[in-house]
């Protein structure tokens, strides 16, 4: 799932370019979302959930295919094994062994945290749609290290069942998303992915640390770590089903 850096102090802000000479924004934005999960993607990866009083670290395995499919298992602590998320195409599902029970999620609820962190089902569940649902623009670009970095303003359609009122992404030329930002119908900034540590796995450049965190509680955030990718691997449909998330196969 198969659904995150410190800036330097001087950044060389340059102007955006007229749109026949610059890159498409919304070509941008899907060659990250395309970079980020392939045609199919295996990761293994951590997640903290931190809190001033307390932390909480899970390690789990994802499986993406296509821009439909996605599977996040959690592996430990003992616990929390076999906790699962299971999203094809619109619907999305969650299984606890403590329960024994598959649940699907209401779109309703889709705005809520996933397995208690800072990112919500959403997050998980569909990156592509803000490819489809939204309208983008080049708002200006950055050259920090020698990489181009984009700033691209993505509105939602008028009729697109999203809950921020806009989002504004930073995107390197070689597709890896430094930040993230979320914002609400009123225009303000509500919470933020940032990339922490950018690196050389599975073949190609990603983020291998995001931090995701609300801007009116900056002392609470959730990081995901990935420890190993893989991308381009043949994966059976029959992974991607509620028996093998009730039942593993993998």
């Amino acid at each position: 799932m198969n659904k995150r850096f410190v800036l330097p102090v001087l950044l060389l802000v340059l102007p955006c370019m007229a749109a026949g000479e610059e890159r498409d924004a919304t070509d941008i934005v899907r060659d990250a979302v395309d970079h980020w999960r392939g045609l199919s993607s295996y990761t293994e990866m951590t997640m903290v959930i931190h809190r001033p009083d307390w932390e909480r670290s899970m390690t789990m395995r994802a499986w993406t295919k296509g821009q439909d499919q996605s599977l996040v298992r959690v592996v430990e602590p003992k616990k929390d094994r076999g906790n699962g998320t299971l999203t094809d195409d619109d619907s999305m599902w969650t299984f606890s062994p403590k329960v024994n029970r598959v649940i699907k999620i209401p779109s309703s609820m889709m705005g809520q945290s996933w397995m208690g962190s800072d990112f919500s089902n959403k997050d998980v569940a569909r990156a592509d749609d803000i490819i489809d649902q939204y309208d983008h623009t080049i708002l200006g670009r950055e050259s920090i290290d020698g990489i181009v970095v984009y700033e691209i303003e993505s509105v939602p359609h008028e009729d697109a069942a999203v809950v921020w009122g806009k989002e504004v992404l930073k995107i390197r030329d070689d597709h890896v998303v430094v930040e993230h930002a979320f914002y609400d119908q009123d225009g303000e900034l509500v919470k933020k992915l940032v990339s922490l540590d950018i690196g050389e796995m599975g073949g190609r450049t990603i983020a291998k640390r995001q931090r995701m965190g609300k801007i009116d509680k900056p002392e609470e955030w959730t990081e995901i770590g990935v420890i190993e990718v893989e991308y381009e691997i043949e994966l059976k449909d029959s992974l991607f089903t509620l028996s093998n998330l009730r039942n593993p196969r993998d």
